[in-house]
Order: structure tokens, then C-alpha cells, then sequence
């Protein structure tokens, strides 16, 4: 296993996370990775980074079975639209290249928003950094190193 700045840095911070990978396993949907490693697909999330009409990016925590909800998300950040960041933005203000986003160890530090489902879940599962890793924590546990707050981000 290869560690990505996103082990390292839970590794640094004494955070108690389990390391999963479905490199191998030829996983590509949500439900699909899920089953790779015999977890519950509502338990996983997916990174998505946004930028407002203000020019602010936000890192979003959604169930990466859902949608985000653009206009209600918006609303609730006090921006007018949101649009995804493009694959070349991605990198330089992240660190993380499409498909190995975390929301943790980002190069710039991002308002963080996870969805409310996530309150559900005992553990989540979040990219560890690269595509094909995943880290299970708890919220408790992503609190310590990463600033969130929670709200319904789901259409």
C-alpha cells in the first residue's frame, strides 16, 4: 500500500481510521465499490468541490449514490450558484487529482460541508487520497483534523 498525504497525515494526527482499497477489484460506481469491499453503499461518500459565484470552493461530503442538491446547497451557503471545479483547477487548489479527492490534508483549507446522512452512520467511508483507497471513520474521529459542519445537501 502506497501512503497518500491523506494516510499519512490521519497517521500523523493519531486518528483511528481502517484502510480499505478496491483498486484491483475493477469497482467504478458507488454501489459497485461498495460491494468490493462488503460495506453498505449508504455509508460511502464522495468528495465533490464547488466554487460559488463569489469565487469561495467548497468541499462537499455526499453519499455517492446521491446528487447534490445545487440550488438548496447554494441557499445555505449564501451563494447565488455553485458549478464544479474543472479537472485542471482541481489539483492546484486541492492537492488531489479527480477520483483520489479527499477532504482531508487538502492544500488549501476549504469550508466543509457533509450531509446530514452521514449522522446516521456509526462509521463513513471517505477517498483516502487516491482512487481505489478509502478510509472508515467516525465523524468524532474526522472532527479532530478536519472543521465541517453537517447539513441536507441531497436532491
Amino acid at each position: 500500500m502506497e501512503k497518500t498525504i491523506t494516510l499519512e497525515f490521519l497517521d500523523n494526527h493519531n486518528i483511528n481510521y481502517e484502510f480499505h482499497s478496491y483498486e484491483d477489484s475493477g469497482a467504478v460506481r458507488g454501489n459497485e465499490v461498495a460491494a468490493a469491499i462488503g460495506k453498505d453503499a449508504n455509508r460511502l461518500f464522495k468528495t465533490v468541490v464547488m466554487k460559488g459565484r463569489s469565487e469561495e470552493v467548497y468541499v462537499f461530503l455526499i453519499p455517492t449514490m446521491e446528487k447534490l442538491a445545487q440550488r438548496k446547497t447554494a441557499q445555505y451557503l449564501g451563494e447565488k450558484a455553485l458549478e464544479m471545479v474543472n479537472g485542471r483547477e482541481l489539483e492546484p487548489l486541492t492537492g488531489y487529482t479527480h477520483g483520489g479527492c479527499s477532504p482531508i490534508a487538502t492544500k488549501n483549507k476549504f469550508r466543509t460541508v457533509i450531509d446530514s446522512s452521514a449522522l446516521e452512520c456509526d462509521t463513513i467511508l471517505i477517498n483516502g487520497g487516491k482512487i481505489g483507497y478509502l478510509v472508515e471513520l467516525t465523524l468524532e474521529e474526522l472532527k479532530k483534523v478536519l472543521d465541517y459542519e453537517v447539513a441536507d445537501l441531497r436532491k
